[in-house]
């Protein structure tokens, strides 16, 4: 498929796995290098050659190895090389041979290398039965894998017995990989092993994804994102174990922080500005969303104290206490879930904010921002971490400024314990589709509804309609489709909603019910499943207030959903059987918000069935652990024979001093 694209390859392989371990017909060939091989004629050579190191030794028979390769590319063949076991001499030790620095052929690795070298090749895949480079062998306590290998760090690696498929081992890769690199070829060692997907890592790996270990001789300045993460996840452990009040300090000076540097943040905030606007490329809802100003930044800070006053009753909380038996107490408290990371696009302001509900919530964060916001996120992680400093645990934030692609970070699953992404429905996704084995907050969708009852009242409908779609069109929160009950049309109140919607210049799409009833309707909506995002809304008709229910749960997100009507018994039934994350009476959509919810902030909305849903905040950020306090007990003690009988009391919640328990 490569090869097709205009790329040329060329396959380097066990003559066990070229021919199915098929004994050769004409073994005469085993015994030819490649030179006598093409001359001879032979057409089953034409695309399996194989070499020895005589054929490296002088530069005739290097050159003429280069041209026949280069002839078969240019024919569209991938050629597929092996060592010449019958006839290849005993390996030489490397040495410098006519003032070329080569590498004995000892194995498939070694031939590659050389090859790769002597074609001038752009990269060479080393394909193992293992994932690729471990700092110790792969199955041992501890071992972990490098994303990226610098030849300064061979003393740091631990090598294992040889490869169950091939000849040489691990060592004998990296050394080959080495000497490649040194060449001028880039080298990734992969899994090439997993039968569905081994077809994807040639490929992947081609395309720039983070698939096994890059070999590199540039060592970037800064850590690795897994370092960042290893780092984020040891500070936060500190974090969690810190008196409550000390939180709340932190999260405080951050607030002031925001305050007292507001001239550089606007200033950088500023440059990204100017360059969005300069490159053109951003809507105005996200130019709207990267811009902050001094109104911005004291709204923050606000919010910012807000949380730090919900930091105090957070971490360490007893939820539940029962007395177990006579001197066995067993309770349940809220701990941190771990580390958290963050995904957010052009909105410099989630930073401070969901640092600091990280904060409250004793968890480490990783921050991915978009490169739109570069400038403004930089100053306001340095700020972060200034103020993480004042108790020790700087590196509890850490910001992802490499440019590690999202699915990469995605993968990250023996780190990262929640994924939170802030951004547009496809960022949402995309990273849903990429998450491997990591749980993702938040919703893919904004799809909510408002419905018109029969027994509405006509002041609250045209003030509850016209925030949900005008206030803020562009939020996951704004009305993407208006339900009308059938009663309404052609009444003074179905005309007052279509002149304020033509008013504030709402385009409306007809749902195909709704079209049906008209001479000259709206453009038919293309689908009732629409996310908007801007002043526009689908408008369909039904019949009652089940058939709204009915409709929702069809075409709806499970996100917001509002019912307008002066009738408590139509409300109550619609509360109860909406089974939507946010379900609203005679209130505006725009109300599901961590804010207005008096959460301080939120860190997202949710729409997932388990764990947090709605408007997640402070709380959505914990989960709990049992802790068991006996004096010697053991389950014998219970059983049949034993002496203790299981009282199960539930006792009062009283909650120890803050700062008295360890809640790690």
């Amino acid at each position: 498929m490569l090869q097709n694209q205009g790329r040329e390859m060329m396959i380097v392989t066990s003559g066990a796995v070229a021919f199915g371990k098929q004994r050769l017909r004409h073994e005469i060939l085993l015994s030819q290098s490649v030179r006598q091989a093409l001359h001879t004629g032979h057409n089953q050579l034409k695309d399996m050659v194989l070499v020895t190191n005589l054929d490296f030794h002088d530069d005739q028979k290097r050159q003429n190895l280069n041209s026949t390769l280069q002839e078969l590319l240019r024919m569209n063949i991938v050629p597929i090389i092996n060592t010449n076991d019958a006839v290849v001499p005993p390996p030489e030790p490397n040495s410098d041979l006519q003032g070329v620095n080569v590498i004995s052929i000892k194995d498939n690795d070694s031939l590659a290398a050389r090859l790769a070298v002597e074609m001038k090749a752009d990269l060479l895949i080393a394909l193992s039965d293992v994932e690729g480079l471990y700092n110790s062998p792969p199955g041992t306590d501890d071992a972990k894998l490098i994303d990226i290998f610098y030849p300064g760090d061979q003393q740091s690696i631990t090598y294992g017995t040889k490869s169950r498929v091939g000849l040489g081992g691990m060592e004998a890769k990296v050394k080959a990989a080495l000497w490649a690199l040194q060449g001028g070829t880039s080298v990734v060692i992969a899994n090439g092993t997993h039968p569905k997907v081994t077809g994807h890592v040639i490929t992947d790996i081609v395309e720039g994804k983070k698939v096994g270990t890059f070999f590199s001789e540039v060592k970037p300045a800064g850590p690795t994102v897994e370092q960042q993460t290893e780092m984020a996840r040891h500070s936060g452990r500190s974090l969690a174990s810190l008196h409550p009040d000390q939180r709340s300090e932190i999260i405080c000076h951050l607030a002031e922080l925001l305050t007292e540097k507001k001239e550089e943040i606007l200033a950088a905030n500023k440059m990204d500005m100017d360059l969005a606007v300069s490159a053109g490329q951003l809507p105005p809802a996200m130019l709207k969303r990267l811009s902050l100003s001094p109104a911005k930044l004291n709204s923050l800070a606000i919010g910012l104290r807000q949380i730090a006053v919900a930091a105090q009753d957070s971490v360490g909380r007893v939820l539940r206490r029962t007395r177990v038996a006579h001197n066995l107490e067993l309770e349940q408290i809220t701990v941190p879930i771990g580390v958290l990371l963050v995904i957010f696009e052009a909105r410099p302001d989630c930073l401070p904010q969901v640092s600091a509900l990280a904060i409250a919530s004793g968890n480490a964060l990783l921050l991915k921002g978009g490169k739109e916001a570069a400038n403004t996120n930089r100053i306001l992680h340095q700020l972060t971490q200034e103020a993480l400093s004042m108790h020790g645990v700087r590196e509890a934030v850490q910001l992802v400024s490499t440019r590690e692609e999202v699915e990469d970070l995605c993968r990250l699953d023996k780190l990262i314990d929640l994924i939170i992404p802030r951004g547009s429905s496809q960022l949402v996704r995309d990273i849903q589709r990429a998450a491997k084995g990591i749980p993702v907050l938040g919703h893919s969708e904004g799809i909510c509804h408002v419905y018109i009852d029969a027994e509405a009242s006509v002041d609250k409908v045209i003030k509850i309609v016209r925030d949900s779609k005008c206030d803020y069109p562009a939020a996951c929160n704004a009305m993407e489709t208006l339900l009308i009950h059938r009663d309404i049309l052609r009444t003074p109140l179905f005309d007052q909603i279509i002149d304020m919607l033509r008013t504030e210049r709402v385009k409306i799409h007809a749902g195909p019910r709704f079209a049906s009833y008209l001479t000259f309707s709206p453009s038919e909506a293309k689908s009732l499943r629409t996310e908007y995002g801007d002043l526009e809304c689908c408008m369909e008709v039904v019949d009652s207030m089940q058939e709204a229910v009915d409709h929702i749960h069809k075409y709806g997100s499970s996100h917001t959903d509002v019912i307008v009507t002066e009738s408590e018994d139509t409300a109550e039934q619609f509360l109860q059987q909406l089974d939507s994350a946010c379900v609203f009476w005679n209130a505006s959509s725009r109300f599901a918000d961590g804010y207005r919810f008096g959460l301080g902030a939120e860190v997202g909305i949710s729409t997932a069935r388990i764990h947090a849903r709605g408007p997640v905040g402070l709380e959505g950020l914990l989960t709990t652990k049992w802790v068991l306090r006996g004096d010697g007990h053991t389950a014998a003690d219970f059983s049949e024979q034993g002496t203790m009988k299981y009282l199960h009391e539930n006792l009062p919640v009283t909650q120890p001093l803050a700062g008295q328990r360890d809640s790690n």
